[in-house]
């Protein structure tokens, strides 16, 4: 299996003064998530918590409605990548193969042409779960994230995914080169240790339509990131009765909507 960093050697350059040492450098390779022996999307992730992609992707893309369908799911290394080849129950694996029907002649992108248009703009689902936060909690996480993301204070290059409790303690983080697959990793490692909602997620990168989606599958009821929201992200947070929070950082935090849930945990 591979590693998630290589130690590369490295010429650095600092105040007119060279020296040579090496460096660890984070991996970044194919993984093909497979469904019952058909391929279904390939991506570029960090080889790590391969597992909690597996389940997490399939939760947050909604080609599984709970975890107990998912069967089991085996790690292969090819000559080319790593396969996650899943065994999926027949229900979602029917859904799966007419979606695959209706993407057909889809343009590369992903999200091209009159058929990925009216893909994006379906609407997500709304979250059931609800939890009432003290601004104070954002700020409590934020303060322990940096120390959190071990794989990100060894190479620097990797983004991260925190649960956390009400009172702003972390309870899970996973960390990958690409954020969409972070937060896949958390929400499956969420799933396979049955944790609560009574939380809220934060993440390193910004706050796009996609991560709202994929939050509003896996019953999320809080969404914050150190980062910037889009006009797609906020109104899909809204539809879904998200409460999302931008630019966390030191002192301050920016609510687009859903404050109630952190405001009326005040006084």
């Amino acid at each position: 299996m591979a590693e998630s960093t290589v130690r590369l050697a490295r010429t650095v350059w600092q105040q007119g003064q060279l020296r040579w040492d090496s460096d660890a450098v984070v991996q970044e390779a194919p993984v093909a998530l497979v469904y019952n022996g058909i391929s279904h999307a390939v991506m570029m992730a960090t080889p790590a918590d391969l597992a909690d992609l597996a389940l997490g992707f399939s939760l947050s893309e909604r080609i599984l409605a709970s975890p107990g369908q998912l069967l089991g799911v085996e790690i292969e290394q090819r000559e080319q990548g790593l396969e996650l080849a899943m065994e999926i129950t027949a229900e979602p694996f029917e859904g799966l193969k007419r979606r695959r029907r209706s993407l057909t002649g889809r343009s590369g992108c992903g999200l091209c042409g009159v058929e990925s248009l009216a893909q994006a703009s379906v609407p997500p689902r709304r979250v059931e779960a609800d939890v009432r936060l003290r601004p104070a909690a954002l700020q409590r996480a934020l303060e322990s994230l940096g120390a959190a993301q071990e794989l990100r204070a060894l190479t620097g290059g990797v983004h991260g995914a925190a649960w956390c409790d009400p009172h702003g303690d972390i309870r899970l983080l996973r960390e990958d080169v690409g954020r969409h697959n972070a937060l896949d990793k958390l929400l499956g490692a969420m799933a396979a240790q049955g944790s609560d909602r009574a939380g809220f997620v934060l993440l390193t990168s910004r706050l796009s339509y996609e991560m709202v989606a994929k939050a509003a599958a896996c019953n999320i009821p809080v969404l914050a990131a150190v980062s910037a929201p889009t006009v797609l992200a906020v109104e899909q947070a809204m539809q879904a009765g998200i409460s999302l929070v931008g630019f966390v950082q030191p002192g301050r935090q920016v609510m687009y909507c859903g404050e109630q849930r952190i405001m009326e945990a005040e006084g």
